[in-house]
């Protein structure tokens, strides 16, 4: 899937999504990323949605986001609750999607000048 949407110079737009890959600012990623408006964490863990542990959140948690995007791969799967909590708990919002969604969501919500704060991860 190619998606477009102008923008702020400088900022991270998530262009494509497709099976294995996200392209950000013409630049394909196979692994599983953080991105924001302005910072993008290519090392951020997660193979899988069972992979996510509490030190890949609390990475999510220290870039201060207002809302929280968790691609889960390439179907919707929530994770357990207990692992979410403390984003809650935080007051911040998280919304739990597939991660072609989340890409998608992301674009939106970025151009609003929202602090969201994309998880995707990416399925091998």
């Amino acid at each position: 899937m190619k998606m477009s949407l102008d923008g702020a110079e400088g900022a991270y737009h998530i262009q494509g999504y497709a099976d294995g890959e996200i392209r950000i600012n013409d630049v394909r990623h196979t692994e599983s990323l953080l991105v924001t408006l302005d910072t993008l964490v290519t090392e951020w863990g997660p193979d899988s949605l069972q992979a996510l542990n509490e030190a890949h959140l609390t990475s999510v948690h220290e870039l201060e986001p207002e809302v929280v995007l968790l691609g889960t791969g390439a179907q919707q799967t929530f994770p357990d609750r207990e692992l979410i909590l403390g984003l809650l708990q935080a007051g911040i919002g998280l919304e739990i999607m597939d991660t072609a969604s989340a890409c998608r969501t992301y674009n939106v919500l970025m151009s609003e000048g929202r602090r969201v704060v994309a998880a995707l991860i990416i399925d091998r």
